[in-house]
């Protein structure tokens, strides 16, 4: 197989990942996804869209295997969750969608799980110093 065509499906895959992320996006916002489809779809499109990672990107290797497996991972997931009727429509409702949309809620949540995490190691490092004579 030529390096041309394997870079042809793998800019495939991605642009079928950006679509199915957004297509989850109106998953989770539309009444007829059932409760757990809607939740787990809602979590990987807030994540996905958030501008911020979980795991940053500039820690080697980690950085990266979010968005490498925990993503698509998630996407497999979520997709099996809604129903296929709705999957294609919301699908196709992404392919029309000229710009991608963001997650606020995604951030918040992302901001949250490192501000607690911040807490929890400030809480930590303050009972260590204050047991010492």
């Amino acid at each position: 197989m030529a390096v041309p065509d394997r870079l042809q499906r793998a800019k495939q895959w991605a642009r079928q990942i950006k679509r199915d992320v957004v297509a989850l996006w109106f998953a989770a916002r539309d009444r007829r996804t059932p409760f757990s489809a809607k939740f787990v779809a809602g979590t990987v499109a807030a994540y996905a869209l958030s501008p911020v990672d979980l795991i940053p990107d500039f820690i080697p290797i980690l950085g990266y295997l979010d968005d490498l497996i925990l993503v698509p991972l998630g996407i497999l997931l979520a997709v099996r969750l809604v129903p296929p009727a709705l999957m294609e429509e919301f699908r196709e409702r992404a392919a029309a969608l000229e710009g991608r949309p963001s997650s606020r809620s995604g951030l918040l949540a992302i901001l949250s799980v490192w501000f607690v995490a911040a807490v929890i190691a400030a809480w930590l490092a303050w009972g260590f110093t204050a047991a010492r004579p």
